[in-house]
C-alpha cells in the first residue's frame, strides 16, 4: 500500500524587540545566565505585566504580510503547566476557540512545488511569552542534573499555525524557508535559528494515498533548524509507515528529535488544550486593534520577496537564478539596487553581487551591512571595467582592497598603479619579445596547436602583472601568430 503524509506546522518566532513582552527587561543573546530578569518575568507576587506595543506591531506586520485578518479584539490567557524553566507556573499566551480569538487569523504563504507554487493556508498567528531554558548537556552539568537560565522568560513570541496542507518533508522545508525570508524582510524577527529565534513543532500523520481521512497525529517538538525539521519528518513518516505495515498502533504522543544521533525519542503523551486549563489573564486588558493602527503598520510593510522577484525580472531582465540569489536577503537586494541606481549596468552588478560580494561576506563571516565596499563604489568599479581602465581580473583585486579598507576604486587603482595597459604599441613590443623568446612554441602554434595561444597570453599577463588589456592583447597576438606579420 502507498501512503501519503499530512503535516501541519506550529512555528514559534522570537520578535525583534528591544525589551520583553510584558516588562522592561532587555532582550539580548549570550548574556550571563539569569541576569536579564525582574519581578514581572519571574512571576513574583504583586508584579503586574504591561504589554509591549512594539511586539504587537511586529505581530500585526507579519500578519499583514501573510494576508491574515487582524482581529479587532483579542486577549491574553494563562496556559497552565509546570516546568522548571517556567517560574510563574503558567505562560501568558492566546488561544482560538468559540469564545476566544488570537491576534490574527487566516492568511497563507506560497511555496515552490514542482514547476509551480503551492499555497499553504494559515490558521492563526497568536502572541505569547517565551519560557526559560533548561540545560541538561553533560558538558555543562553533572550527570542527572540540570541548570535553568530564565533570561528568556518573557521574550516576545508569535506562534504561527498552519493548516495540515503540507504533504512532504520537502514542502515543510520550503515553507520554513519562505516564512523565514518573510520574517527577515519585514524586520519582524532576525531569524537566526542558531540563537533560537525560530523553533518548529510539527504535527504529522499518514494515510493511504488518495484518501481524505486523517490518521493519528504525532507531534515533533522544538526543532531548531529547517534541515532538522525536514530530517525529523522523514524519520517519523518512515516510522509510522513501518508501524502501520506491521499491524501496530500509532500512538498520539510528543517526540523530541536528537539531531546529533538523528533519531526521535518519546517525550510524553500528547496533551489537548483542556490539559492546560486556559483562562483569561486577569492582569491584562484585551488588545484592541483599530483600523487606523492597522493602516499605520501596513505603511511599514516593505516590498515582499515575490513582488521584488517580479520587479527584478521586468526592470532588470535578470535570470531566475540571479534573482533568487539577490532577493534571498533583503539587505543584499537593497545593496544591488543601490549599485544600479549609482549607474552600474544591471547584469554586471548582478554578477558581481552574487559572485565577489557574497563570496567576500562568506569568507569574512560578516553581513553585507558590515562590508566597507559601498554599492556606489561597486558601481564606480564596474564603470572602470567598462571604460577599459582596468581589467576584470584586476578589478577583483581592487574590490578586495575596497572591502578591506573602504577606499574608492579610483584611489586604489591610482595608489597601486593598476590602470590597464591599452597602448597598442606597448603591447606590440611585448608580443614581439614573447614570440622571440619562444620560437619553438610559435612553430607548434602555426602547425595547428591553437591551445598554445593561452601560453602566450599568460606570458603577456605575467610581464604586465595582469594589466595588459586582454581583448587588445588577444587580437594583436592572434594577428601576429596567424599571419606572421608585425602587428599593426
Amino acid at each position: 500500500m502507498k501512503y501519503e503524509s499530512v503535516i501541519g506546522l506550529e512555528v514559534h518566532v522570537q520578535l525583534a524587540t528591544r525589551t520583553k513582552i510584558f516588562c522592561g527587561c532587555a532582550v539580548s543573546f549570550g548574556d550571563e545566565a539569569n541576569s536579564r530578569t525582574c519581578p514581572v518575568c519571574l512571576g513574583l507576587p504583586g508584579a503586574l505585566p504591561v504589554l509591549n506595543r512594539e511586539a504587537v506591531e511586529h505581530a500585526i506586520r507579519i500578519a499583514l504580510a501573510a494576508g491574515c485578518t487582524v482581529q479587532r479584539r483579542s486577549r491574553f490567557l494563562r496556559k497552565n503547566y509546570f516546568y522548571p524553566d517556567l517560574p510563574k507556573g503558567y505562560q501568558i499566551s492566546q488561544f482560538q476557540s468559540n469564545e476566544e480569538m488570537p491576534l490574527a487569523t487566516g492568511g497563507s504563504i506560497d511555496i515552490p512545488s514542482g514547476n509551480g507554487t503551492k499555497t499553504v493556508r494559515l490558521i492563526r498567528i497568536h502572541m505569547e511569552e517565551d519560557a526559560g531554558k533548561s540545560i541538561h548537556d553533560e558538558a555543562f552539568v553533572a550527570a542527572g542534573e540540570s541548570l535553568v537560565d530564565v533570561n528568556r522568560c518573557g521574550v516576545p513570541l508569535i506562534e504561527l499555525v498552519t493548516e495540515p496542507d503540507i504533504a512532504s518533508p520537502e514542502e515543510a522545508y520550503h515553507f520554513m524557508s519562505s516564512l523565514r525570508q518573510l520574517l527577515t524582510y519585514t524586520g519582524v524577527s532576525e531569524g537566526d535559528m542558531e540563537k533560537g529565534h525560530i523553533r518548529i513543532d510539527a504535527n504529522v500523520s499518514i494515510r493511504p494515498s488518495r484518501t481524505s481521512g486523517l490518521g493519528t497525529k504525532v507531534e515533533i517538538k522544538n526543532m531548531n533548524s529547517i534541515r532538522n525539521c525536514r530530517r525529523a519528518l522523514e524519520l517519523e513518516i518512515l516510522r509510522q509507515i513501518d508501524t502501520h505495515e506491521a499491524g501496530g498502533e500509532i500512538l498520539q504522543q510528543t517526540l523530541l528529535f536528537d539531531p546529533d544521533r538523528s533519531r526521535l525519542r518519546a517525550m510524553r503523551g500528547k496533551e489537548s488544550s483542556d490539559d492546560y486549563r486556559y483562562f483569561p489573564d486577569p492582569d491584562l486588558v484585551p488588545v484592541v486593534v483599530d483600523g487606523e493602527w492597522v493602516d499605520r503598520v501596513r505603511a511599514t510593510v516593505p516590498e515582499l520577496p515575490d513582488a521584488k522577484r517580479a520587479r527584478f525580472a521586468s526592470a532588470y531582465g535578470l535570470r531566475t537564478e540571479q534573482i533568487d540569489t539577490l532577493v534571498a536577503d533583503r539587505i543584499v537586494a537593497d545593496y544591488y539596487e543601490a549599485a544600479v541606481s549609482a549607474g552600474a549596468e544591471p547584469a554586471a552588478a548582478a554578477n558581481w553581487v552574487q559572485g565577489d560580494v557574497l563570496r567576500t561576506l562568506n569568507e569574512r563571516k560578516i553581513d553585507i551591512a558590515e562590508l566597507k565596499a559601498t554599492p556606489e563604489h561597486l558601481a564606480t568599479l564596474l564603470k572602470l571595467i567598462g571604460a577599459g581602465t582596468i581589467s576584470a581580473n584586476i578589478a577583483r583585486d581592487v574590490f578586495a582592497t575596497m572591502a578591506e579598507t573602504g577606499a574608492s576604486p579610483e584611489s586604489v587603482v591610482e595608489r597601486q598603479g593598476l590602470e590597464q595597459i591599452s597602448d597598442a604599441s606597448r603591447i606590440e613590443d611585448l608580443i614581439e619579445s614573447v614570440i622571440s623568446e619562444h620560437p619553438d612554441v610559435v612553430d607548434r602554434y602555426r602547425n595547428g596547436d591553437r591551445k598554445l595561444l593561452g601560453f602566450f597570453m599568460g606570458q603577456i599577463m605575467k610581464a604586465t602583472r595582469g594589466q595588459a588589456n586582454p581583448k587588445l592583447a588577444n587580437r594583436l597576438l592572434r594577428q601576429k601568430l596567424e599571419d606572421g606579420n608585425t602587428p599593426a
